[in-house]
């Protein structure tokens, strides 16, 4: 299988590092704060969050692998007063102040245009930009990985 995408999508990465573990005022809130901001997401799909991952790097690190319809929604949202976003940023940003350094944040943005992505799922449930676009046979878009990347770039 195939992932059934068609146009642009945006792959957001997002996350957190736990840098002192016996700081848990630090860094608990910043834990806590993503899954409230990915439930509202997940409820209203007119935000633009296609679906998402979460991913764990061991017992400090935490990612959220994301997948937009576009840039301007991801910004529309981030920067929304009315959205769970931006008073998280907020209080992260206050406590950051006093925290010393205890919890650490990232995130990378990629607009990805037709024509360069691809993927494949062989005996795998929905996962990734297929669970976040659904699927399609790979023999739809081509048996290879350059022929599905051709085939998106029409």
């Amino acid at each position: 299988m195939t992932d059934a995408s068609e146009g642009e999508i945006v792959v957001f990465l997002i996350g957190m590092r736990i840098n002192r573990l016996r700081a848990p005022r630090a860094w608990l809130p910043v834990f806590r704060a993503m899954p409230r901001m990915l439930r509202e997401l997940s409820r209203d799909p007119s935000a633009g969050m296609l679906g998402y991952r979460l991913l764990f790097g061991g017992p400090r690190i935490f990612c959220v692998v994301q997948y937009w319809e576009s840039q301007e929604r991801l910004h529309a949202y981030a920067s929304s007063p009315e959205r769970e976003h931006r008073p998280a940023w907020a209080a992260f940003h206050r406590r950051a102040r006093r925290a010393n350094g205890a919890v650490g944040i990232w995130h990378e943005s990629y607009r990805v245009p037709p024509g360069h992505y691809e993927s494949v799922y062989v005996d795998m449930p929905a996962f990734g930009l297929g669970a976040a676009r659904g699927t399609a046979p790979v023999g739809q878009g081509g048996a290879r990985a350059a022929d599905r990347l051709r085939s998106r770039a029409g």
